[in-house]
């Protein structure tokens, strides 16, 4: 295929996303949807990973992950994911009008609140009478 836009002329697929040259970490902002697109095929397990707990750590309830339709490897490895992961209640693909079956729509578990820590109860001292008092 030729590409008419050679990579150094191309803008980023997410102007939103920042690199980290010194750890080779991308940081996307944390939103409703996940555009696996703009994404390394070799990075989309530790992308849907990170962003899967970042956003049930924020409280969403769902969101969806863009895939896309292609020859559906993506989606499944995107699926087996969401099979495994503590933070998703269900997944199924998305209606036709937020992407078919290229995007995934996600149920994420609720956030889980730590238990409430009751302080120690503790017992006042007996009181003891006042020698030769009353008692």
């Amino acid at each position: 295929m030729n590409d008419p836009d050679p990579p150094e002329e191309r803008e980023p697929a997410d102007p939103a996303a920042t690199s980290d040259a010194a750890d080779g970490v991308i940081r996307l902002p944390i939103e409703d949807a996940l555009d696996l697109h703009a994404i390394s095929p070799r990075d989309v397990r530790d992308a849907v990973e990170g962003y899967l707990e970042a956003c049930h750590e924020r409280g969403f309830r769902e969101v969806r992950i863009i895939h896309g339709r292609g020859t559906g490897t993506q989606r499944e490895i995107v699926r087996s994911l969401l099979a495994q992961s503590p933070y998703v209640e269900a997944f199924a693909d998305a209606g036709a009008e937020r992407g078919g079956w290229g995007a995934t729509i996600v149920t994420l578990a609720p956030p889980v609140k730590p238990p409430a820590i009751k302080p120690p109860a503790i017992k006042p001292p007996p009181v003891k009478p006042a020698p030769g008092g009353i008692a």
